[in-house]
């Protein structure tokens, strides 16, 4: 069995069927080119359109036969860095021309790249790692496709939040991927009171120097919910700790912030209680050492939900023994 940081270069004779979504080119469209291809397991020929392209978030072998197909085929690769997919292609032998797509030059370079969707080309969409369009650029590029007519082609993969959900041990049933949460406390404490009554598992991304404070903030405002922090996932030092928000909270901040890249999963809202009094009042003394008593009971009223004149009361109570 491989070892889990071991870079494999995939083969076999397995053939696939594409199935796109979209519509065929129309009018005086030139006819969709197709490019010969010749990786084991590869279909014969590759049609022209939009194909987005899953790849591995860790493990290099964690890539389908039918990716590495397609990325040996297309006539170019749109990728968030090529550093990062050049270094996955040259484990593969992939010599396919790359350039850059992402959140800063996309409204430049779509253009571009539509241009040569409907001239016919074949344009493979990738991201740094995973799974495009998910906590990544790619959907207004999905979207013009879709509005021109040019056909979009899915290939599944690597995915870090389905990843995971899936060892976290909490629900699956139902869960909501929220990316990444504001990076200062006040901003990130509302957002997570929008979150609070949400009857499903919540996946959030986060930089491990913010995770201590995150999971503190999420215990704060969601309650000591089960929860999990995956790290390192697919990797050789892949790790899950699982714990309720406080007790990972003050395990994070006690030892650290960990090495590598990390997910954190919390349970769903089952049936939310009010928030204790305590938790209120930790709530308005992050905000008074900061804001105002009249923002500072903005803030916390409107994320906990309690009536102004109730917080207020406190606020002044809080504010009156901080002068002492």
């Amino acid at each position: 069995m491989a070892r889990k940081d071991q870079n494999l270069e995939s083969g076999g004779s397995r053939s696939y069927t594409s199935r796109r979504s979209g519509d065929a080119p129309e009018g005086n469209r030139r006819a969709p080119q197709r490019k010969r291809i010749s990786r084991p397991g590869a279909a014969d020929e590759l049609e022209a359109g939009l194909y987005v392209v899953a790849t591995p978030i860790g493990n290099a072998s964690d890539i389908t036969l039918r990716a590495l197909a397609v990325l040996e085929g297309a006539a170019v690769i749109a990728c968030e860095d090529t550093r990062v997919t050049r270094r996955l292609l040259s484990l593969h032998r992939i010599a396919t021309p790359l350039t850059t797509y992402h959140d800063h030059n996309a409204e430049r370079v779509r253009p571009a790249l539509m241009k040569r969707l409907k001239n016919g080309d074949t344009v493979a969409l990738v991201s740094d790692a995973g799974t495009p369009l998910v906590s990544d650029p790619g959907y207004k590029l999905v979207r013009a496709c879709i509005e021109a007519r040019v056909p979009v082609t899915t290939l599944p993969g690597p995915s870090a939040p389905l990843a995971a959900l899936v060892v976290s041990g909490l629900p699956t049933d139902r869960f909501l991927s929220v990316g990444f949460l504001p990076t200062r406390s006040p901003a990130r404490r509302t957002a997570l009171a929008a979150l609070r009554d949400v009857s499903a598992s919540l996946i959030v991304m986060e930089s491990t120097r913010r995770l201590a404070a995150t999971l503190a903030d999420m215990h704060v405002v969601l309650g000591a919910r089960p929860a999990a922090v995956a790290r390192e996932l697919t990797k050789a030092f892949e790790e899950v700790r699982r714990g309720t928000l406080d007790t990972l909270a003050r395990h994070y901040h006690d030892s650290g912030p960990p090495k590598g890249e990390v997910v954190v999963v919390v349970g769903p809202a089952e049936d939310a209680e009010r928030m204790a009094d305590a938790d209120v009042d930790v709530l308005l003394e992050a905000e008074l050492g900061h804001a105002s008593v009249r923002d500072a009971v903005a803030r916390v009223a409107s994320a906990t939900g309690r009536r102004r004149a109730e917080v207020y009361a406190r606020a002044l109570e809080i504010d009156r023994t901080r002068r002492r």
